[in-house]
């Protein structure tokens, strides 16, 4: 899965979307950030949580954290994160290079407002080193995710 189900998703919902492709890691929101030469706010980093009995994908600016007390009110629960190898079966993309497109399995998908201070953003696409720019409302359509006030911006 990963990369060739991002493309297969992209090819079929938004063709005009290009994967980047670099030779070093955007595995991480800093090392994404250096690579693509942007703010690491603008890397949108998705997260594997599981709240209750519920499993969900949260895309977050990168310079974002979780508010406990946030996720608890909206989504009804405590935020875990999954485990490497549930990530991996459940979303078909490895860490480093989960995101909310080609899922192996439908889940819900909520973006963070944090994503909306910027015109563009730039989530992974299935690998350590690949990812797509499109502004946020898009992400938000392409996926079909809720926006939701689930962060608290770093300073």
């Amino acid at each position: 899965m990963g990369l060739d189900s991002v493309r297969a998703f992209l090819d079929a919902r938004a063709p005009d979307i290009a994967i980047i492709e670099q030779a070093s890691s955007t595995a991480t929101v800093l090392e994404a950030a250096a690579t693509l030469g942007v703010a690491p706010g603008q890397i949108a980093k998705t997260l594997s949580l599981r709240v209750g009995e519920r499993v969900l994908l949260v895309v977050t600016a990168g310079d974002a954290r979780l508010d406990n007390r946030k996720v608890k009110d909206v989504l009804g629960g405590r935020p875990r994160m999954l485990g490497v190898d549930e990530v991996e079966q459940l979303t078909g993309h490895p860490v480093g290079g989960v995101c909310p497109f080609g899922l192996a399995s439908p889940l819900p998908i909520y973006c963070d407002v944090s994503l909306r201070r910027f015109d563009e953003v730039y989530p992974a696409a299935g690998s350590r080193t690949a990812s797509v720019r499109l502004t946020p409302d898009r992400l938000v359509e392409l996926v079909g995710a809720e926006w939701a006030d689930l962060c608290s911006n770093a300073d």
